[in-house]
């Protein structure tokens, strides 16, 4: 497995030399050294020099625009490490699963995480049926997970009740990871083929954990 240093980023041969578990168990290690303040120590002003000319990421992650989730901060990895696609309530549409076929068809990573988090407001707002200009379409698009969570009679359904939040972001999470397998042909047969793996998980905002499902 390819080992990070403080004035090194991933290449070529570090990252084929990487399968999906592998890359994986590369985020859960970052995770954890973030968890510990013992994060690598990094030399960016070199990572920038060696990914110049080229970028090898060894993953993907599909995560919300929410400024309390800055990937490569609670994974502990350096320029060049991972792609990054961003949407608030971490959805995949044509465009991104676009995004996701070329970090993994072109350009060789070797995991796609789709990650929701604890207290998302674009959950909330779709808990809340909220209505703004563009914002009303997008909410839209997370209303599946909303009626995916059964509750109790009485049980609160809307933005106040934080651990129905909570659940919707993971059914969320679940439903976007059926389909990106639906409607990526490209992706799917990668998956069949065992040259990429996707995961989803939460991220705690409270704590900085992550936890895959």
């Amino acid at each position: 497995m390819a080992v990070l240093t403080i004035d090194h980023t991933q290449t070529k041969e570090s990252q084929a030399s990487l399968g999906p578990a592998d890359a994986l168990q590369l985020l859960k290690d970052g995770n954890q050294r973030f968890k510990a303040k013992s994060t690598i120590a990094r030399s960016f002003d070199k990572q920038i020099d060696l990914t110049s000319t080229g970028q090898y990421p060894f993953a993907t992650v599909v995560s919300c625009i929410d400024s309390r989730i800055p990937t490569e901060i609670i994974f502990d990895q350096g320029i060049g490490d991972i792609f990054n696609a961003r949407i608030a309530g971490n959805f995949v549409n044509d465009d991104i699963l676009g995004s996701l076929e070329f970090a993994c068809k072109l350009a060789g990573s070797k995991l796609i995480v789709i990650m929701g988090h604890t207290s998302c407001g674009a959950v909330k707002g779709a808990c809340d049926h909220a209505e703004l200009g563009n914002l009303t379409g997008m909410l839209d698009k997370i209303k599946p997970a909303l009626d995916k969570v059964p509750t109790a009679d009485g049980v609160d359904r809307s933005s106040k009740n934080l651990d129905f939040v909570n659940q919707v972001a993971l059914q969320n999470v679940e439903l976007t990871i059926a389909k990106l397998k639906k409607d990526s042909p490209v992706l799917n047969e990668m998956i069949a083929g065992g040259e990429i793996q996707v995961v989803g998980a939460m991220y705690d905002v409270k704590t900085g954990l992550v936890s895959f499902v």
